[in-house]
Order: structure tokens, then sequence, then C-alpha cells
């Protein structure tokens, strides 16, 4: 089994987890390591739900945060093992960015402030990549709720380093057109469900994003096609033809009028849902959250991407985003992290813990 050594710092931290594969359903190899690293941490009590660890302090603290972040990666592109760059100060890999640095920190904190002035739950959870199902966060909310509970939560998503707040909601539709099969040579004696899906494709074309402006947070909402199937054979007209849309709503909307919007939008065509997940407000009206963003430099972006803040914000718990990296670069070949990014949130979280 791979060893963790806890007492690296943490750029050093991200390479060793970046170079333990945990691509999405293939994590358990990262979380044995995270495990028995964190069991042999004398203060902290260790859960583990499948392949999510949960680590807690217990110091009978007035306030409890918790501070998350997932295991698992997007498939390999090429791009493993990790690389450091020096004289750029950046280090590549898979992972590095989505979000391996983040788990580095939380590791270095679970290990190195044992004493913090607000008690602590560290989750490590599997499946955030990949369809709802599967997601650690989503499976322990439904199995040990009481180890989610908390005063305030923070992602570890990368954020370039400044909290963004909130997240916009997502959801997927198929939207299907139908025909009539008919052999390519006599192609007028079928309907030929591809040419049908144009105007679909049309309408996405046409769309035009709504930027509603929350808590003084502008978000950006996005429609867009991510897949499109059909055909039978090379010599016949397919006969059915689904594309596959992907709606990116600001938080402000609900799941039902997402759905909603969605609906409306391709009226007249069969419209499947898929998969769905809320939203989450800002909620930067709230003391913990108002604490946090001025002990990390006050700095407020919104969420665009949707990430786990929005399973706190259905538990009634104030959550941000504060991670290394740039999101822009998360799943992409050439995805990395900024050394600066990893100790600048290693080191402004360690002082927020320790109350200075």
């Amino acid at each position: 089994m791979t060893t963790l050594d806890l007492t690296a710092d943490a750029v050093t931290l991200t390479r060793q987890l970046v170079d333990l594969e945990s691509v999405s359903k293939d994590e358990q190899a990262i979380a044995d390591a995270v495990e028995a690293a964190l069991r042999a941490l004398p203060h902290l009590t260790v859960t583990r739900r499948g392949h999510t660890v949960v680590a807690r302090t217990d110091l009978g603290r007035d306030e409890r945060v918790v501070i998350a972040g997932h295991l698992d990666t997007v498939p390999v592109n090429d791009n493993l093992p990790s690389r450091l760059d020096e004289e750029a100060g950046i280090l590549h890999g898979l992972g590095t960015c989505d979000m391996k640095g983040g788990d580095a920190v939380i590791l270095r904190l679970a290990a190195t402030v044992p004493e913090p002035v607000r008690d602590v739950t560290f989750i490590l959870y599997e499946g955030e990549e990949i369809e709802a199902e599967f997601n650690g966060l989503r499976h322990l909310a439904e199995s040990d709720p009481e180890l989610m509970a908390a005063d305030f939560a923070i992602l570890m998503e990368p954020s370039n380093a400044v909290v963004e707040a909130g997240c916009q909601g997502t959801l997927r539709v198929e939207v299907r057109t139908t025909g009539e099969r008919a052999h390519s040579a006599r192609s007028w004696r079928g309907v030929n469900a591809i040419h049908g899906a144009a105007e679909v494709l049309a309408r996405l074309n046409s769309y035009e994003a709504r930027q509603p402006v929350i808590d003084g947070l502008e978000y950006h909402e996005g429609l867009n096609a991510v897949f499109i199937r059909g055909g039978v054979a090379g010599n016949v007209l397919p006969d059915e033809c689904v594309v596959e849309v992907n709606f990116r709503f600001a938080p402000d909307r609900s799941e039902a009028e997402a759905e909603a919007f969605v609906r409306e939008f391709f009226a007249g065509y069969d419209v499947r849902l898929t998969d769905t997940a809320p939203g989450a407000l800002p909620g930067l009206d709230r003391p913990a959250a108002r604490a946090f963003v001025e002990a990390v430099g006050g700095e407020v972006n919104p969420k665009f991407g949707w990430t786990d803040v929005a399973r706190f914000t259905a538990l009634g718990i104030p959550a941000v985003n504060y991670g290394p990296g740039d999101p822009m670069f998360a799943h992409k070949q050439d995805e990395h992290v900024p050394v600066e990014h990893v100790e600048r949130c290693e080191a402004r979280l360690r002082a927020w813990l320790e109350g200075r």
C-alpha cells in the first residue's frame, strides 16, 4: 500500500496524491492511503464509509467547521505522473488543480493543527466527478448525517485561492427526434431523425444566457449540447437521434424551475430528464461565512460550476468554495496548480484554525 508522508510540505504531498491514480470508481488505493495516514494521528477520530474518509477533532469548541475535498479525478489524459516546474512555480499533472492540491492542504492541516480554536471535521470523499448516485458526500448524508453536521463548511474546490460563493445548479436532458428507417439509396421513402435534430441545435445556437446578480455576484447560465447520437448503419436512414443537453442554472432557480425552463425551450420535442442537482445561494449574509471571507482576504467571486456546497446548503449549513488552482484548467490535459496557491491556502486556513 502507498504511504502518504504528512510531515512533507503541501506541494510534495500534492505530488504524492497526484501520482496515486484515482479515476472515479477506482479510489480504493488513495482512500486506503488517506485512512492509514489519518488513523496514525491520535488527536483525530477517523471513520470510513466506502472510499470516503472522515476525521474529526472533538475538543468541545463552540463552533465546528467541515473542510472537504474529493479524492477522484477525471480519466487520465497523458498527464501522469506529476511534474514540478520549479522555475515557473507550477505543478503539472492530473488532479493537481481538481483537486489534490486542496486535498493536500486538508491533510496537512489535519496533521499539524491538533488543537484548533474551532472543532474541525475533515472529509475526503469519493465519486464527485461522475453521476450524483456515486457521490461520497451524498452517501454520507444518507448514512451518517451527524458526520456532516457543522456551523460552516469549506469545499476546497479550485477557486484561484480566493473565496467562490454558492454554485450553479446542473441538469441534463435527452432531447429526442424520431423518423422512419429507409435504405439510403431510397431516402425519400423514410424520414431522417438526425436531420430532424437540426432545429434542436438551431435553438441552442440562438440561446441567450441569463446573467442574474445575486448578493452582488453575477452568475452566468449556460445551455449546451454535450453529446449527440444516432444512426443504424452506413446505408440506413436513422429513425432516432438523441441530443444530450446540459443546463447550468443560476442558484436563484430551483431544480423544478430549471427543468420547466428547459422543457419550454424545447417545446414540441420529447425531453427526458436524466440527472439534476440544485445550486446553492451565496449565503454571504451568514455570520460564519462573513467571518471566513474576512479572514482569508475579503475577495469573493461567484462559482459557475456545480460543487458540493449545494449538499451542505441543503442541510442548512452555509458553505463556500476555497482552494488552490484556476478552475479553467480543471479536466484539461495541461492541468496544473501554482505552488503559491497551495502555500497561500494552507497558510490562511492554518491561521484561521489557530485563531491568529
